[in-house]
């Protein structure tokens, strides 16, 4: 069982930059894929990156590619998400959401690959 928290989300303007933070539970944090996923109202949760256990394999998708940063720290049994470059469209509740290595069935992009979510945190970014 892995329980995940996020923090971080807030009010920004364009332009600018947030961490977000996904603390989990347990001692087997080193084992679990995860990703990054939002939800803007009136739309469905979409992928934004995902970073595989190893940590050498790394997706984002292409409205973020090189603007956000999916990283980790499995001391701090930590995963991040530096957003940087800020739009509008990025305003959305944002999720963190983990996958046990061996459930892995083929794409990190699938809301149904992953296992435990955390409870979200929004993410506003004004014009």
């Amino acid at each position: 069982q892995v329980q995940l928290v996020e923090s971080g989300g807030g009010l920004v303007q364009a332009g600018g930059s947030l961490r977000l933070s996904c603390a989990a539970s347990g001692r087997t944090f080193d084992r679990y894929s995860l990703g990054w996923f939002r939800q803007a109202p009136g739309k469905e949760r979409e992928f934004v990156g995902a970073l595989a256990w190893s940590g050498v394999f790394i997706e984002y998708a292409d409205s973020v590619k090189g603007r956000f940063t999916i990283s980790r720290n499995n001391a701090k049994n930590t995963v991040y998400l530096q957003m940087n470059s800020l739009k509008p469209e990025d305003t959305a509740v944002y999720y963190c959401a983990a996958m046990d290595r061996f459930a892995f069935r083929g794409s990190y992009q699938r809301t149904d690959e992953y296992t435990y979510w955390g409870q979200g945190t929004q993410v506003t970014v004004s014009s």
